[in-house]
């Protein structure tokens, strides 16, 4: 039995809404897509499987829909993925001593976000307009970009990270519906609204180590004193 045969159930129709099939594969993405944000919301480290899991299910689902940049972008994720949850770990992560902490994004780091942002856009719209049937190739490879950005700052835990995430949400959205990915479309409303969720968590986690930070450095200078 091929692969493709395995794989075949996944993509049949699961339940019909408004006269729109869903599959089995949009489903499961839908679900795993929206717990994976949660629980990057709340810094838990499970995200990291869970968002695999969900990579899997999105690149079917966007080979389906020849929406080839984001099939691919799934590949780079999931060893963006390996890297974030080695960092996690390693640097620490929750209930661990040792916490990777959240912070801002520096001067220099935007600069070479936004370089290889605006280089990954124009080299991968390029690609799918030459390479591909693609009909959406620039917003498709604008949103690879945004999220191959805000992927970096997740694993990094940039608190800036959110703003991309819902920057190329908000690209998202709209885009998915022309491609009749409705079921995707609303979970990508979902995902913006857990950005906001998730940027206003990261925020009184940073607050919170500047000032466990200045708190442990005000001891130190008196005792210097």
């Amino acid at each position: 039995m091929s692969l493709t045969e395995i794989l075949e159930p996944l993509q049949r129709p699961l339940f019909t809404l408004l006269d729109t099939p869903f599959s089995w594969v949009e489903v499961l993405g839908f679900g795993s897509g929206a717990l994976c944000v949660w629980l990057v919301a709340r810094q838990h480290i499970a995200n990291w499987p869970i968002g695999i899991a969900n990579n899997i299910f999105f690149i079917l689902l966007f080979t389906d829909a020849a929406l080839y940049a984001d099939a691919g972008l799934q590949v780079v994720f999931i060893v963006l993925a390996v890297f974030g949850w080695r960092a996690w770990l390693r640097g620490g992560g929750p209930g661990t001593s040792d916490a990777l902490a959240v912070r801002r994004t520096t001067r220099t780091e935007w600069l070479w976000l936004a370089a290889a942002g605006a280089a990954g856009t124009a080299g991968i719209a390029i690609l799918l307009d030459r390479a591909t049937d693609s009909q959406v190739p620039f917003w498709d490879a604008l949103t690879t970009a945004l999220s191959l950005v805000a992927t970096y700052g997740q694993c990094r835990k940039l608190v800036e990270s959110w703003w991309i995430w819902i920057a190329a949400d908000i690209v998202y959205i709209p885009l998915y519906a022309y491609k009749e990915l409705y079921l995707t479309s609303i979970l990508y409303a979902g995902f913006l609204a857990l950005c906001v969720v998730g940027l206003r968590n990261w925020q009184r986690a940073e607050a919170a180590t500047r000032l466990d930070a200045v708190a442990g450095a005000r001891p130190a200078r008196e005792a210097a004193a």
